[in-house]
């Protein structure tokens, strides 16, 4: 071996020693020798799993009713949250909107009515209600009729301008953007049912009468808005379903396409439709028409700004923040997210966009103590890679909100651990059962390709209750087993 070779070697034998040497150290880093030293050895041996192998991951644990930090593993190790962005946009929209708070829907006219009939245009102002349902609209529309509408002479416009025109957050991919978790965001917007997916429709794929017969679809709600291009076959019972149900980009034709069996299940999709505003404005003609308000005369339906001398015909309240935040939170609504971040920003500073209410949510952070320095905000929902946030600023925001009045309510929105109620067990409904995290870990999942995260409380044996935050990055494996093994063994602990 030559003298350069061998001080090589040396070398790296050296770099592999300090290494290993600092991946010990770090990992005892919290409680090695202290009260909590059985619990820091079982979290250890759970992070040996062979399932991280490759991976990153940052692992975080207070105390609830100090703050004070008794495991760190990596916990400064900026990482992607997934849907765990959600507890930082949860805490904003609590702490600046409150929990009380609700969105609002107007219907304007700039026109008079005389007799049966409004000379002048019908708008409908949009001001970020994700809630809005079909069954709104039909309200909507017995309640013009009950102010004597029955015909109008004017146009149909659907204003949208409380939002800015951006419809996607910066990093959110073609692919996600066709369906629900990646809709785009408006001021004025629908869904198709109470998760409240806004800006979604949920299209169903049935098989046809017979082999060779085209497959039914049908739409929920119904709507013109969006065309359908059925390339589908129905096929011999013992053929396998293929079907497949997307939306081509930069349109609203939904592709139906592949087999599916005679008599065979139904295939279901929620499709996020181009441009919501149109959409929630075509729900609205549908519901006058079908309560026999007519135009009269040719009229366009359109997008526009309500004028500021408009006479107000009636107006929408949503549920609260604290209603709303179940769905948002239990079943991790991605649309909510993005909702409630353009909200802050319109509501604090004005401006109806991303930039502003991400800016919201970084301060909000950092009067509970989170290091905004640490950690990179770039969407509400988690659904972008870029996001970054170390384990331990997660921990840290959820023990600077247990003082806040507001708390309870946020509380109440996070996933229970093995409870099969779904608005209730939420993403933890199937996890931890049969455990002593059962109806125990109260806990925000969050999922990505390569990302997992769960962060939340936990009660010991003891009835200790603490704050814990998982994040592992560059998984190629199911983790969340592992995860679930952490905040069982964390539900366990007793000092005895």
């Amino acid at each position: 071996m030559t003298r350069n070779n061998r001080m090589k070697s040396l070398m790296a034998l050296l770099l592999a020693t300090v290494i290993m040497v600092y991946l010990t150290d770090y990992e005892n880093k919290a409680g090695a020798d202290g009260e909590y030293a059985p619990l820091v050895s079982e979290i250890n041996e759970i992070l040996h799993d062979e399932r991280l192998d490759g991976a990153l991951i940052g692992v975080s644990i207070r105390k609830a009713d100090t703050g004070e930090q008794i495991y760190d593993h990596f916990g400064d190790t900026r990482l992607i949250p997934a849907s765990n962005m959600k507890l930082f946009t949860a805490a904003a929209a609590f702490e600046t909107l409150g929990e009380d708070y609700r969105f609002t829907t107007e219907i304007h006219t700039d026109g008079t009515i005389k007799g049966e009939m409004l000379k002048g245009n019908l708008y409908l102002k949009g001001k970020g209600d994700p809630t809005l349902l079909e069954e709104d609209f039909e309200q909507f529309a017995r309640e013009l009729k009950s102010q004597g509408i029955q015909k109008i002479k004017g146009d149909l416009i659907g204003d949208d301008t409380w939002y800015d025109e951006v419809r996607l957050s910066e990093d959110i991919t073609w692919q996600d953007e066709v369906y629900y978790y990646g809709a785009q965001v408006s001021a004025l917007t629908a869904s198709p049912n109470k998760d409240y997916d806004a800006g979604s429709l949920i299209v169903e794929v049935n098989a046809g009468g017979a082999v060779g017969e085209e497959p039914k679809v049908s739409l929920t709600p119904q709507t013109d808005y969006v065309s359908i291009i059925n390339k589908a076959k129905t096929v011999a019972a013992d053929q396998p379903k293929t079907v497949s149900i997307s939306r081509e980009h930069g349109t609203n034709q939904i592709i139906i396409e592949g087999n599916i069996p005679v008599d065979g299940s139904r295939k279901r999709e929620w499709i996020a439709v181009d441009e919501p505003s149109g959409y929630a404005l075509d729900l609205f003609e549908n519901a006058l028409l079908a309560e026999g308000i007519e135009w009269t005369g040719k009229y366009t339906m359109k997008m526009g700004e309500t004028p500021t001398n408009s006479t107000l015909l009636l107006e929408h309240q949503s549920m609260t923040l604290a209603e709303l935040s179940i769905p948002f939170m239990k079943l991790s609504n991605n649309g909510h997210g993005e909702v409630l971040v353009k909200e802050m920003g319109r509501i604090v500073e004005g401006q109806g966009s991303w930039e502003a209410g991400l800016n919201v949510m970084e301060s909000v952070a950092g009067t509970l103590g989170v290091n905004t320095d640490t950690i990179l905000l770039r969407d509400g929902s988690g659904m972008s890679h870029v996001n970054l946030i170390p384990a331990n600023e997660i921990t840290q925001l959820l023990s600077g909100i247990q003082t806040k009045e507001w708390f309870n309510s946020y509380n109440n929105a996070l996933p229970v651990a093995g409870n099969a109620e779904r608005f209730i067990g939420g993403t933890l409904r199937n996890r931890m059962k049969e455990t002593a995290a059962q109806q125990n870990v109260k806990a925000k999942t969050g999922t990505l390709t390569a990302v997992s995260a769960l962060s939340g409380y936990v009660t010991t044996k003891d009835e200790e209750p603490l704050i814990f935050s998982i994040v592992i990055n560059n998984d190629l494996a199911s983790v969340t087993p592992i995860e679930d093994a952490i905040a069982t063994t964390i539900a366990e602990y007793s000092e005895e």
